[in-house]
């Protein structure tokens, strides 16, 4: 094969060098996906007209192995993992930035897939995709492409923090937890399994425009790296209260506990792409439950727990009267899963 059906084909040095293979990768690959009546390529920084309301920003990296798995891959899980963080925050996404890093060698015919994938999930949230970079990684230095996002979203009602957390607080989960970590993990194959599990990797942003109809809505948060757990051990430790949770209310697919029980995992630890984490005020909470089952998205969630000022740590109740300590997670069960 000569060199110029290489170039054409896969990803090479050249392509990171300031020159003409880079504009042709830019142009013919980012652009052409991404294009968008506030993206200029040949500019360095670009003008931003943002609406009235407090501006909100944030910023993310992912570097997931593999690229693709059953429900999602590296280019829409960069947008939602983005833009949810925002949602989480009361905010609406509008724009986003996007670098990526690009290892030698990676097929353009990848490549072009995971970016058209990462603009289809950018189109039907709303949001625009306005500035960006690429580099690209010597062969053996790289993961085949890391992408890193950061995104500024609008805020018009009030803010979400721990801190207007509040003793007698329920806890609701928007559905099922563990399905992105499980479904990572079996598309590795690294244990010799199968299954259909698919990722939960979604926008959130509907169901976080509902929540924030609720007057009594405290805080959101969605549980990604070390999930719901993590989440709630975070809660414990920001409001030096305890929280309490119910095991037979928290929604977990019979498939993710099947995988978690042969290979040693807890579901209550790994990761969501796709769910939103609620505390509000108890007397609202069966309400909010209703307006996210209304929707396809929010179908299983579920009151799972309240919050205790009495306590200090992550209790979790179990169907047989017993209880057990989620501590903070130390170790990483999964790595590179977001």
């Amino acid at each position: 094969m000569d060199k110029k059906a290489v170039l054409d084909s896969h990803v090479s040095l050249a392509h990171g060098n300031g020159g003409r293979y880079m504009r042709e990768l830019i142009e013919g690959v980012f652009a052409r996906h991404l294009a968008n009546d506030a993206l200029d390529v040949h500019a360095d920084a670009v003008p931003l007209i943002l609406e009235e309301g407090e501006v909100v920003f944030t910023t993310d990296g992912f570097t997931v192995q593999p690229l693709e798995f059953p429900g999602g891959d590296i280019g829409s899980l960069a947008v939602h993992g983005t833009t949810n963080d925002l949602a989480v925050a009361g905010a609406v996404p509008k724009y986003l930035s996007l670098n990526a890093f690009i290892e030698e060698g990676m097929e353009m015919e990848v490549l072009d897939r995971l970016i058209a994938s990462l603009a289809a999930a950018a189109k039907a949230i709303g949001v625009k995709v306005v500035a960006g970079d690429t580099k690209v990684l010597p062969r053996g230095e790289g993961g085949g492409l890391y992408l890193a996002t950061t995104g500024i979203g609008i805020r018009t009602g009030r803010a979400m923090d721990m801190k207007n957390i509040q003793h007698g607080d329920a806890l609701v989960v928007s559905g099922p937890v563990g399905d992105h970590g499980t479904a990572v993990m079996l598309a590795r194959e690294a244990f010799g399994l199968r299954g259909d599990i698919r990722s939960d990797a979604a926008s959130v942003l509907a169901l976080t425009q509902t929540a924030m109809q609720f007057a009594g809505l405290r805080f959101m948060r969605d549980p990604t790296r070390g999930g719901l757990a993590t989440v709630c051990t975070e809660i414990s430790r920001a409001t030096n209260a305890g929280v309490i949770l119910q095991q037979s209310a928290i929604p977990i697919r019979d498939a993710v506990i099947s995988v978690c029980e042969m290979l040693g995992y807890d579901p209550m630890y790994l990761a969501c792409e796709g769910r939103v984490v609620a505390v509000i005020d108890s007397a609202q909470a069966e309400a909010l439950v209703k307006s996210w089952q209304s929707s396809g998205q929010g179908a299983e969630s579920s009151v799972i727990g309240w919050i205790d000022s009495e306590q200090r740590q992550v209790i979790l109740q179990t169907p047989i009267g017993g209880e057990r300590i989620l501590e903070e997670l130390e170790d990483d069960p999964l790595p590179r899963i977001c």
